[in-house]
């Protein structure tokens, strides 16, 4: 019998309609098992408890009635410190920020409750969502619950722990090179970065996407279909359609699947994440997928202009501010970013544009497919303390680069759990879509989470030792 904080989203929805359950009993289980794993897995920021009760109590009373307020009435969640939730501060992973409670909810968080989620509280990020890990100036370490000595990734790190471990089924990350994947990835549970535009968000910004983290498919189709509803204040959002995120169920045969397992630049793809990929590609072909391999489409000169672009609009913002406070920003970051400093205009401009080379390179490779397949990312879970896998500021992006060009060139793109190392730690397969295609990659995501190996059971946190 699985512990009642072990449940997905729509076995809870399924009890709460047979009265079978109620979210007063299901959340207090949840915020027990949080109380329990939060001094080893440091996941969480502004946990509340109390409102969350009260949040449940109110669910309860609405179940008993038959009238649920909405599509996930009554089910926990947790939601990435950097959208905002009234009446909390924003302080986005650093030190550095100044703690404002925000005015009202940002998109996401307004949908999530609207439909009657149960919001827990926020969960971790590092600096300024600048790194893949769970090291932070302003939260505690935040660790990986498979191995606490290992990272999560970033930079949606606490939701991705969350997730893994147990703290209820629904968490909300956001995504610009990688940041619900690569965590989703090496934590072993499923995260989708839709399509630009799909979730509306505030504020916007190229590349910049929120996106479900959860241990099923299905828990983030039924995430996405209260994400998705329209919100005027993303003036990048695309027009809302009524998409049909329930309809997961895909036959294999004759889709055509490209697989790409060099990404042309950065790190190369370890051993063991090379065999459990190329291990689910024969298995979509045994399902009567064609797969062909694909040819790296990116080049370097478009991740180190990327890096120039980066580096100097974060040192623009870094440097505004008061010494004392920019003392307290990573040292990591801190070093990263100053490298934009004093960069010509010129070489800025050139680093700007090779997002729309990126964009243009990525569309153009995946046009003969239906859908790619990938490393999520090239290793496997790495030091927990370090704030990126080869800790190199100078180089901060060689693990991404197979997350990175599908933020650019806006198309859906999910990470789902698809191996283990000889150590027992995740590997993520990457599902590429063409643009707009968030339900295919939905339902291709779904078909491997059916026909995949039997998985090992979700990790039980203990302290490190």
């Amino acid at each position: 019998m699985a512990h009642l904080h072990e449940l997905t989203a729509a076995e809870l929805l399924a009890a709460y309609a047979a009265k079978t359950l109620s979210p007063l009993e299901v959340t207090r289980d949840v915020l027990t098992h949080i109380a329990a794993c939060e001094p080893h897995l440091h996941a969480t920021y502004a946990l509340d408890p109390e409102a969350a009760m009260l949040q449940a109590q109110a669910s309860q009373a609405r179940w008993l009635k038959g009238q649920p307020c909405g599509p996930l009435d009554g089910v926990p969640a947790t939601i990435k410190e950097n959208i905002a939730t009234s009446g909390v501060p924003m302080p986005i992973g650093t030190a550095a920020s100044e703690l404002t409670p925000a005015l009202r909810d940002a998109p996401p968080a307004a949908r999530l409750r609207e439909a009657g989620a149960v919001i827990l509280g926020k969960t971790t990020m590092p600096d300024y969502g600048m790194l893949s890990s769970g090291l932070s100036s302003f939260h505690p370490l935040t660790r990986n619950p498979w191995d606490l000595r290992k990272n999560p990734g970033g930079s949606s790190a606490g939701a991705a722990a969350a997730a893994a471990a147990g703290y209820g089924p629904l968490h909300l990350g956001t995504d610009i090179g990688g940041s619900v994947r690569l965590p989703a990835s090496w934590c072993g549970i499923f995260a989708l970065k839709p399509s630009l535009g799909r979730i509306p968000i505030d504020p916007p910004y190229a590349g910049r996407v929120a996106g479900p983290m959860t241990r099923t498919v299905q828990d983030s189709a039924l995430m996405m279909a209260s994400l998705s509803l329209p919100d005027a204040r993303d003036t990048m959002s695309l027009p809302y359609l009524a998409l049909p995120w329930s309809q997961l169920d895909r036959d294999m045969k004759g889709l055509k699947i490209g697989l790409l397992m060099d990404a042309g630049w950065g790190t190369p793809v370890q051993p063991d994440v090379r065999a459990a990929v190329e291990a689910a590609a024969r298995l979509f072909e045994a399902a009567g997928a064609i797969v062909e391999p694909l040819q790296a489409f990116m080049t370097r000169a478009m991740a180190d202009g990327m890096n120039d672009f980066w580096r100097t609009r974060s040192w623009l913002d870094i440097s505004a501010l008061s010494e004392a406070r920019r003392n307290k920003v990573l040292p990591y970051v801190l070093e990263w970013a100053g490298g934009g400093a004093g960069l010509s205009g010129e070489r800025v401009f050139i680093g700007y544009s090779q997002m729309a080379a990126m964009r243009d390179a990525a569309v153009r490779a995946c046009a003969p497919f239906d859908f790619v397949l990938s490393p999520t990312a090239p290793m496997p879970a790495f030091a927990a303390e370090l704030p990126s896998p080869n800790n190199d500021p100078a180089l901060p992006f060689e693990h991404i680069a197979f997350t990175l060009p599908h933020n650019m060139s806006e198309q859906p793109a999910a990470s789902i759990n698809c191996g283990y190392t000889a150590d027992g730690l995740p590997i993520g397969l990457q599902i590429i879509g063409q643009r707009f295609d968030d339900v295919g990659v939905l339902q291709l995501a779904r078909a491997w989470e059916q026909m995949r190996p039997a998985q090992r059971a979700w990790p039980v946190v203990r302290k490190v030792n």
